[in-house]
């Protein structure tokens, strides 16, 4: 069975994959000047620039142009920084395993339903993206706050005596708040991964035996799982880099290294140290990303 199954996918994912189209000539010239050209000119140039400010130092509230590796040294050496990165790298974590987990859950009911009513319950599920996201943030702060629907839901119901402060202003908060804001980011590229296995490799498992949990196990989670890696992806280096969250439904008790970086721009007033973060932040997303391929590849030789 499992032989099997393992042919039909390859197969599946033989066929999936799309054709080159190669511009020959001085048009082909043209388009690569156009796809590498203009990027580098509007993003890798001003980003290079800026990046520049971290090789600088403040001293009595002014930049100094000249190179050093102390905001570096800052990052290792500093009484919180590493701790709060570390700490912030488990929350984001943490979230991202729960919009897997709630995401996949959501995006294969949605798949399973026949007929037009899929898609509009992917639409309301992804509709949250085109949200504000301040808007989202003081949502879920009338949900968890002190006042809020979960603490009247509780009372009524009998479970709390008293309004609890329990889900606001605390890494717990942080941690609710993130996985339902960036759930959709989830739902989507697990829909869409799900939405491109052919159903004739059901009917085929289903045709030479296989029970409906083998059928999910060896196929569909097989051939869901690049988009699932890329759901969760997307929503831990979000979750890594967020600071407008912990400041509104965190407190002093949500503070995270998004939260420092933002710091060192506004009120620390201390850009060369902030840029430096803000460099070992894109490292770690960099990292995430690279180990997120590097799973999925494995995942496609199987």
């Amino acid at each position: 069975m499992v032989s099997m199954t393992t042919e039909i996918t390859a197969a599946a994912r033989t066929q999936s994959e799309p054709s080159r189209l190669r511009l020959p000539g001085r048009g082909g010239h043209i388009a690569a000047l156009l796809v590498y050209g203009l990027p580098s000119l509007l993003i890798v140039l001003p980003l290079g620039s800026f990046l520049i400010y971290a090789f600088w130092s403040v001293e009595n509230g002014k930049v100094v142009k000249g190179f050093t590796l102390k905001n570096f040294r800052e990052f290792f050496t500093g009484p919180i920084y590493l701790d709060v990165f570390l700490s912030s790298l488990l929350l984001s974590l943490a979230v991202s395993l729960i919009a897997l987990v709630l995401g996949y859950i959501v995006a294969y009911v949605v798949w399973r339903i026949e007929g037009r009513l899929k898609y509009f319950l992917l639409l309301v599920t992804i509709l949250p993206l085109a949200m504000s996201y301040i808007v989202k943030i003081y949502a879920m702060r009338g949900i968890l706050g002190f006042n809020g629907y979960l603490n009247w839901l509780l009372v009524s119901s009998g479970l709390i005596e008293a309004p609890s402060r329990l889900f606001i202003y605390n890494q717990k908060s942080v941690l609710i708040t993130m996985a339902v804001i960036y759930l959709p980011y989830a739902i989507f590229p697990i829909f869409l991964s799900l939405e491109r296995i052919p159903s004739s490799l059901l009917h085929a498992a289903a045709d030479l035996g296989a029970r409906p949990y083998q059928v999910f196990r060896h196929v569909v989670l097989s051939l869901s799982l690049p988009g699932s890696i890329v759901g969760a992806l997307f929503v831990m280096v979000l979750s890594l880099g967020d600071f407008m969250t912990p400041q509104m439904v965190g407190g002093n008790q949500g503070f995270t290294f998004g939260s420092v970086v933002w710091s060192q721009f506004g009120m620390a007033y201390n850009w060369p140290l902030g840029v430096a973060l803000a460099i070992i932040l894109l490292a770690a997303s960099l990292a995430i990303v690279a180990l997120a391929a590097l799973v999925a590849k494995k995942a496609r030789v199987k």
